[in-house]
């Protein structure tokens, strides 16, 4: 537990096998050897996640960018009918 949070088991990990070019795999290996990751499946591993984690914010900002700003406002306003809320205009 850190704080009041609770960490979640670490998820199952499926080995795979991957083929790279042999200048990936020397930089891989460069990073191995500097000590920035323990091992070139850690090292793939931080490379995937980075990428994953880069197209999910794109992804978001595709959907984000299909938005009406002033329909979506009407849709909260809507649903929160009755309510004060605190709308700041920037």
């Amino acid at each position: 537990m850190i704080g009041n949070t609770v960490e979640a088991p670490p998820m199952p990990a499926a080995k795979i096998a991957i083929t790279l070019d042999r200048e990936l795999l020397r930089t891989v290996d460069l990073w191995v050897a500097e000590g920035k990751f323990p091992n070139r499946s850690k090292a793939i591993q931080a490379a995937v996640k980075e990428k994953h984690d880069r197209w999910r914010r794109t992804r978001l900002a595709e959907e984000c960018a299909k938005l009406d700003p002033r329909e979506a406002q009407a849709e909260v306003e809507e649903f929160h009918e009755g309510e004060v809320l605190p709308w700041h205009e920037d």
